[in-house]
């Protein structure tokens, strides 16, 4: 039952879908965009020679056969079935379309606080995962990938796959739904790195979207229902709140000047929202009301191209009347 089960969610993500004739996927970034960790020659070759044909293999493997109507996901369950050809190059795609998407050039991307957790409970913090990763990757003798993966039983694991297998196949000894994979084919790092894989594997970490790996980590595993769900307005504005205010305590002000507007927009209408009965009082009104005036004074002061000191202290404010709200609503 749990693996009918782990199959059915299986087929009810994003890339169960991916079906014959298999495409390559857009990249979100450039070439250039992950260097100096990655370098644009490797990542041109890697996806548009490498990834590209693991793809027209694929299709020329399965043209002319009922396979052209099964999911990625429906071969994979079966593929100790299939020959080499299928095998290698289904994998390759599927692999290398997940491995785009978790490597970005925006900077200090962070796992959300439920993963986080779930991290440091099962291998004790986020080096310890890293490490664990890394030496699984290292240790993979020739090519393959190593990942983080969920078990069907919902557990973070950490293991390597040869080849262009994965943790999805029927034929892998690890089994699971891959949130995080990292290529150790020397087509992925020689150009830079040569045989230092090593050096490849610890640069790597300064690209990896883990805005992304949460992400599909809750396809997975859902977020607890929280407090504000049923406010989707306090949502909105904590999300464009929260981008804002850490970058610019780190000194990016580039955020926040960009969509001040957006910020002051969203706390009117958190301000003029209807408020879930369980939180409503004359407090919250006030506080709603002084924020939605504060994130106003905020934006001006951005389009008035104040210094950062003023726009940090506006900021500041906005940032406090937020938190007022939080706690009254405890």
């Amino acid at each position: 039952m749990k693996n009918l089960l782990f199959l059915i969610l299986l087929m009810t993500l994003t890339q169960a879908h991916s079906q014959y004739p298999y495409k390559l996927p857009e990249l979100k970034y450039g070439y250039a965009d992950l260097e100096p960790f990655i370098d644009s020659t490797t990542m041109y070759i890697h996806y548009n020679k490498h990834h590209s044909g693991y793809i027209n293999n694929l299709n020329n493997a399965i043209k002319n056969s009922v396979d052209t109507a099964k999911s990625i996901f429906e071969l994979f369950a079966n593929i100790s079935k299939y020959s080499d050809a299928v095998r290698n190059n289904a994998g390759g795609f599927y692999n290398h379309s997940l491995f785009w998407t978790i490597l970005t050039p925006e900077k200090n991307t962070q796992a959300d606080q439920f993963l986080q957790e779930d991290i440091q409970k099962t291998f004790g913090s986020m080096d310890s995962l890293k490490k664990l990763l890394n030496k699984a990757a290292s240790s993979r003798f020739g090519s393959g990938w190593a990942w983080l993966y969920i078990t069907a039983d919902n557990k973070l694991a950490v293991g390597s796959s040869p080849n262009q297998d994965n943790p999805l196949m029927d034929a892998s000894p690890i089994k699971g739904i891959p949130i995080l994979g990292i290529d150790v084919w020397e087509h992925a790092y020689y150009l830079k790195y040569q045989n230092r894989r090593g050096d490849y594997l610890s640069a790597i970490w300064n690209v990896i979207n883990w805005n992304e790996v949460t992400r599909r980590y809750h396809e997975v595993i859902p977020k607890p229902k929280g407090k504000f769900d049923d406010w989707k307005e306090i949502l909105n504005f904590h999300e464009l709140l929260s981008t804002s205010f850490h970058s610019a305590e780190k000194g990016n002000f580039a955020i926040i000047k960009s969509q001040s507007s957006k910020l002051s927009s969203a706390a009117q209408a958190l301000a003029s929202s209807k408020i879930p009965n369980a939180f409503k009082s004359p407090q919250i009104t006030s506080i709603l009301k002084s924020l939605a005036s504060e994130a106003k004074t905020l934006d001006k002061l951005v389009k008035k191209k104040s210094s950062d000191k003023k726009i940090m202290k506006a900021l500041n404010s906005t940032h406090e009347f937020f938190h007022k709200i939080v706690e009254e609503c405890k």
